[in-house]
């Protein structure tokens, strides 16, 4: 969920989106195991539930779009 930073550098926005990671390698063929969709339920618990804060993965931005366009076009 790009948690993490450096606490030598102000302003840092933290460690690579872990949801980044596993769609990159994905995306280069090798499986991780790891489903995208439940990794992005958990980053979404811990953004709205746990810091309260927006949180920065690319992956996890696209996903929550998609999820909210679906959601629209259902209704």
């Amino acid at each position: 969920a790009g948690l993490g930073g450096c606490p030598y550098a102000p302003g840092a926005s933290g460690n690579v989106a872990t949801q980044d990671v596993v769609d990159l390698i994905e995306a280069a063929g090798i499986r991780t195991g790891v489903d995208l969709d439940r990794l992005v339920d958990a980053t979404q618990w811990l953004q709205e539930d746990v810091l309260a804060r927006p949180l920065p993965g690319r992956v996890f931005r696209a996903r929550l779009g998609e999820r909210a366009r679906a959601t629209a076009q259902d209704a």
